[in-house]
């Protein structure tokens, strides 16, 4: 038996030796990352983070948008013109009217908080003809206006006028709150997937250590076998369990690769050329580090911190806003207009004799378009106008439906808010429960496995003695085997429950020293 299994070898070494040198055979290298690490790798790498960390720009830029709506606006206007025809009375000169005229114009607008606007502006027009019996010409005129047009029902109000930007900005701190979500999943996700890939291959370690306990137990049951101080059943017991613990390896070298995948997808090492295919070891183990927290305090920190109830309370926020909006669409409109006017007028001044007032004219002193703007700015003339318009719908269709709407958004809003916290309240008590309880499992699976540890001992010891078989040799393997699996899952989950409580209490980046704004610029 021993001749015919050396050439076998031989080629079988050989077809290693070949391969080796084409690639195969070459164990791959090895990326060894710690908690921290991934972290920051997939908070760095993460396509979810890299699109969402767009929302909060956009929703920004939005707020800015709407804040346009109180910057002041300037209008400038510019006319020239020039008009000649038949005279076609007594007044304008004979054969030919020719009339020269110019005009400038500008305004500078302003919105006020309370839904007016305010309109300053200046006007300039110059004219020039052959008319007879003028005053002046050529003539300067200017004026200068000062309107305010205020809603005194419809359309009043600090809130009713910042509307948009009021929706904007409520919209940006739920931007925000959704991408502070977002990092808190992948947090805790990046931790959860890493402690299962850390439980995975403690999980193949301690299975292949049962197995070369198995193959030694063989080994050493054909030794006897041959030397007959064993019946051959005890061999084919033995070969079946190493034959199982080699199945259930196969499994478990399954799930490491499933679990790295899941965190090579998580730090999208994709993008990473180095990292491209590496296997990935986990540098940190899980340790046992007493942590407590009572309900109380859990439920809240959850209700002070937790983004999704941020979300939902600006979301209410909105739709209150919308709400009084509608409500005061459905008042009637009363305006108030307040105008202030100032003219100026000067020229070539003509002077007309009361007594023959068609005879020639006398010329005066020659005016100035500064003085027509000096008499302007100097407010020579006293000009006021006031007025209000009333305006009322008959079977207004549209506010009625409006407001109906807004109200039952805001009930409905109000409502989710109330379910919201109540699913809170039991994702806090849930997360509470299974950390104390997962506290209790490490202690009872560490006692379980060192107790599985002096059983396997004691059964050992009986059998180098004959006074057992390796049936049970074999069935305490098992036990310690699994043992040793459950103490590590306990820890894992132990430490998955501390992960869990920062994410239900949304103070994950907090803990983590985590600000948003290193992504937030």
């Amino acid at each position: 038996m021993i001749k015919r299994g050396i050439p076998g070898a031989i080629v079988a070494l050989a077809l290693i030796a070949v391969f080796s040198g084409s690639g195969f055979g070459q164990e791959k290298k090895e990326l060894s990352l710690t908690l921290e690490d991934s972290i920051v790798r997939a908070l760095k790498n993460n396509l979810n983070v890299a699109a969402e960390v767009i929302n909060p720009g956009l929703a920004e830029a939005n707020v800015a948008y709407a804040k346009q709506m109180f910057s002041p606006t300037m209008q400038l206007g510019l006319q020239g013109d020039r008009f000649e025809q038949l005279s076609t009375w007594s007044l304008q000169s004979a054969g030919t009217y020719i009339n020269r005229s110019s005009s400038a114009t500008t305004s500078i607008t302003q919105k006020i908080p309370f839904g007016g606007t305010m309109t300053a502006s200046l006007s300039y027009d110059y004219t020039k003809n052959n008319q007879l019996y003028q005053s002046y010409n050529p003539s300067y005129g200017s004026r200068l206006n000062f309107m305010l047009t205020q809603p005194l029902l419809k359309n009043f109000g600090y809130d009713v006028s910042r509307r948009e930007i009021i929706v904007a900005q409520n919209n940006f701190a739920i931007s925000q709150s959704q991408f502070k979500d977002v990092l808190i999943n992948t947090v805790y996700t990046v931790e959860e997937s890493y402690w299962n890939l850390v439980y995975s291959i403690e999980n193949l370690k301690t299975l292949r250590m049962s197995l070369e306990s198995g193959r030694d137990l063989l080994a050493k049951t054909k030794r006897e076998v041959q030397v007959g101080t064993k019946a051959s059943i005890e061999v084919l017991n033995a070969e079946a369990t190493v034959a199982r613990r080699e199945a259930d390896i196969l499994q478990a070298e399954a799930l490491v690769r499933r679990n790295q995948d899941q965190i090579r997808t998580l730090l999208n090492l994709g993008v990473d050329p180095e990292a491209r295919g590496q296997n990935i070891v986990p540098a940190d183990k899980p340790e046992f580090r007493p942590y407590s927290i009572t309900f109380d305090e859990a439920f809240a920190k959850a209700m002070a911190r937790r983004p999704d109830l941020e979300s939902a309370k600006s979301t209410i926020e909105t739709k209150s806003l919308n709400f009084r909006f509608a409500k005061n669409q459905r008042l009637p409109q009363l305006d108030l207009q307040l105008v202030k006017a100032s003219p100026g007028i000067s020229g070539q001044q003509f002077i007309y004799d009361p007594n023959d007032p068609f005879g020639p004219p006398i010329p005066g002193a020659p005016g100035s378009a500064s003085k027509a703007f000096n008499d302007a700015f100097r407010f020579v003339y006293d000009n006021w106008t006031a007025g209000v318009t009333l305006t009322i719908p008959f079977g207004d269709v549209f506010g009625k439906a409006n407001y109906a709407y807004a109200k039952l958004d805001l009930e409905q809003a109000q409502a989710r808010l109330k379910t919201q916290e109540q699913q809170i309240f039991l994702e806090v008590s849930d997360a509470v429960r299974v950390l104390e309880t997962a506290a209790k499992s490490v202690d009872a699976y560490r006692i379980a496995r060192e107790l599985a540890e002096k059983q396997l001992e004691a059964e050992m010891k009986k059998l180098n003695v004959g006074m057992s078989t390796n049936y049970f040799v074999l069935t305490y393997q098992d036990a310690l085997a699994s043992a040793r699996s459950m103490e590590m899952q306990a820890l894992v989950a132990y430490n998955v429950a501390v992960a869990t409580i920062a994410k239900v209490t949304g103070s994950t980046l907090e803990d983590r020293n985590i600000t948003l704004s290193e992504y937030i610029k």
